[in-house]
């Protein structure tokens, strides 16, 4: 008879048991990606786990109005940090649009944003939230996200943000990028998503907005995720569990895994449209499969 997978046997690190999923829900803006973010929190507090959810922009106004709308409190097993990437400042745009009228494209290439390192660096600056998550509500830390118990779930809102910032680490506010800028950009990018996908034993959801891209090896267009380019538009899938569609019909929300032309993948729902927008039936499924 197995063991079931319960918050005390996770937290034990038992190596029979199951990883956390890796689940990333991707969509056009205003599809509920980051309201269903309630619902995640809502599991947990319901089944002794904890969430940490790093904002990347303006997501949390979206999270707490779940809870307002609701009419409850944000459960105290929720923590959130905001890392949003810092816009390009009007002077430097000022001198970056100096340049543009000064230097020819292989000498715009090739300039340097002396200022784009520090405190402006804001992949840098996510990083280090992630080496010790501190909690914006309580001070709470949290320490390193590659060593949380498998019954605290880490949620970042969203991918979007995360590449412009890592793309800015290397150009800053130069006004225009080379191939070698795209390179080393989306291999940071990449980088951290395995290590959040792969070396992490804790559940990870990630949020994303979607393009409408060519696919390299059908050459049919398909909705995918939106990243640095399009060169990791096939690669960011294989990293996940699950990949789910989010749509919006009229005032109706949904999650799919079978739209026409998109690029899903799910070990849990199966596939199928009109799901209800609901971590539950990906977790819960989780839980059972352990042991």
């Amino acid at each position: 008879m197995t063991t079931p997978l319960t918050p005390d046997t996770l937290v034990t690190k038992d190596k029979q048991s199951l990883f956390g999923p890796k689940i990333c829900l991707m969509g056009l803006g205003g599809t509920g990606k980051t309201y269903a973010l309630g619902t995640l929190c809502d599991w947990a507090a319901a089944n002794g786990f904890e969430v940490a959810v790093l904002f990347t922009e303006n997501g949390l106004e979206t999270l707490l109005g779940y809870y307002r709308d609701h009419n409850r409190p944000v459960p105290d097993c929720v923590y959130w940090h905001q890392q949003a990437t810092k816009p390009i400042s009007l002077k430097a745009l000022i001198n970056a649009a100096d340049l543009v009228g000064k230097l020819s494209y292989e000498a715009l290439a090739k300039s340097t944003d002396s200022n784009r390192g520090g405190d402006n660096n804001a992949f840098w600056k996510i990083l280090n939230s992630c080496a010790n998550f501190k909690d914006d509500r309580t001070g709470k830390e949290l320490g390193p996200v590659d060593s949380f118990p498998r019954n605290r779930i880490f949620a970042i809102d969203s991918l979007t943000e995360l590449s412009n910032a890592a793309f800015k680490m290397q150009i800053g506010s130069r006004p225009m990028a080379s191939p070698g800028d795209y390179g080393i950009a989306q291999s940071n990018l990449m980088n951290f998503l395995r290590l959040c996908t792969q070396g992490l034993e804790c559940p990870f959801v990630m949020t994303a907005h979607v393009d409408r891209e060519t696919d390299p090896v059908t050459q049919s267009t398909k909705v995918m995720i939106k990243a640095i380019g399009k060169a990791l538009a096939t690669e960011i899938p294989t990293l996940f569990s699950d990949l789910i569609y989010t749509v919006r019909d009229g005032d109706k929300f949904f999650w799919d895994t079978a739209a026409y032309g998109v690029d899903c993948k799910t070990r849990s729902l199966g596939y199928r449209s009109k799901i209800t927008p609901d971590f539950a039936s990906i977790m819960d499924v989780w839980l059972k499969r352990g042991g």
